[in-house]
């Protein structure tokens, strides 16, 4: 029998510095997701606070990862009887961080920091410090990262490496990195990014983004879904609306999409005797 597993992409629009309304709003969309028969739920970057540029305001919704927010969306796992991975504004002490969390309903599975901060939010975030973690779950090894990570290719290699079977990645895709918005397949640039690393770290990519406008910010949408083999399973959904979605994935691929051929093995033929990528401490 084959691994299978529903995984469900939450496209929304967070509200500005308004993290009640925005737990309401996940909340809804998870359990539409959840009673669709989703084991997995994807929800865009910084969900609890909205995407803003306002230190200050963020400042003031900012949480702990055991807050109100991680909380509501552990409480709506345990219902789905499934997994919730998101995006935060989270407090540590004085400081705040672009958030993701990967929780069941017995609690915080996976704790992540964006490691590679976007533009404006050098002016706002603390760059992250907690690495590249993946955990074993029901489903299979996942990992994490946010939005413009996908940009550096370490990262989902190294979480590939690591051993995960899909990363999940709450995202808020913006203009500005790439001249040209959506091609005519409705494709975010960043969008087709992560179809070519699927394909060479061979593993599930699940991006759910923030769509349309928040009046300080214009984002992408263009969700989606890929396989290891870098195809579109789920997606891009919308350009400028919230959209809800859900597609089933078989997690056995990414060991079949490691053989190619009987000579074209891409895990195998990476020369470690020439190069390395360090995590942890840990040569993969």
């Amino acid at each position: 029998m084959s691994r299978s597993a529903t995984v469900g992409l939450a496209q929304l629009t967070a509200e500005l510095y308004a993290p009640e309304q925005n737990r309401a709003m996940a909340s809804q969309a998870l359990g539409e997701l959840f009673r669709r028969g989703a084991d997995l739920v994807v929800l865009p970057e910084l969900m609890s606070s909205g995407y803003g540029t306002d230190r200050g305001r963020l400042e003031a919704v900012a949480e702990p990862v055991d807050g109100h927010t991680v909380e509501t969306w552990c409480a709506a796992a345990a219902r789905g009887d499934g997994l919730v991975a998101g995006g935060l504004c989270g407090r540590d002490g004085d400081r705040i961080f672009n958030t993701a969390v990967l929780v069941n309903g017995d609690g915080v599975l996976l704790h992540y920091r964006k490691l590679h901060l976007f533009a404006g939010e050098k002016l706002i975030f603390t760059p992250g410090d907690l690495g590249l973690p993946v955990a074993e779950t029901p489903l299979g090894v996942i990992g994490l990262c946010v939005c413009y990570d996908l940009r550096f290719v370490e990262t989902v290699r190294a979480l590939a490496l690591q051993g995960a079977d899909l990363v999940a990645v709450p995202t808020a895709w913006l203009p500005g990195f790439d001249r040209e918005r959506w091609d005519s397949a409705g494709y975010a640039p960043q969008a087709r990014g992560v179809l070519l690393q699927a394909n060479l770290d061979q593993v599930y990519i699940a991006c759910a983004s923030q769509a349309g406008s928040n009046r300080e910010s214009d984002f992408l949408g263009s969700s989606l879904l890929c396989d290891p083999y870098g195809k579109t399973i789920e997606g891009p959904l919308s350009r400028s609306r919230p959209e809800l979605a859900t597609a089933t994935i078989d997690l056995d691929a990414v060991a079949r999409a490691q053989e190619r051929e009987a000579l074209i093995k891409p895990r195998e033929d990476r020369r470690t005797d020439v190069y390395g990528l360090v995590v942890g401490g840990q040569v993969l």
